[in-house]
């Protein structure tokens, strides 16, 4: 019965995650899956933001090179973290 309660509270915290993304996805110029499971935003004004596999907004060095799922390289540039964190939470709140 616990496993069953787990499993239920784990596929709802994945479901919030893939809803709140949304609104992000809709705001980004391009949405660029990482090869570690991360997700790269990149703005209709350039700047980029990261989300982590999880689905909370990270902070991202200037300039650190990542690779995407089919082994290209791109480069960190703005991190707009404030950003990606606000539409991530729009989800959350009902907007």
């Amino acid at each position: 019965m616990l496993q069953k309660l787990l499993m239920v509270v784990a596929m709802s915290a994945f479901g919030a995650a893939a809803f709140a993304s949304d609104a992000a996805r809709a705001q980004a110029d391009k949405v660029i899956e990482l090869k570690d499971g991360s997700t790269v935003y990149i703005f209709k004004d350039g700047k980029m933001a990261m989300e982590d596999k999880f689905g909370r907004a990270r902070r991202m060095d200037q300039d650190v090179v990542m690779e995407t799922k089919d082994g290209q390289k791109i480069i960190m540039h703005g991190d707009e973290v404030g950003r990606l964190d606000a539409l991530l939470k729009q989800g959350h709140m009902g907007s």
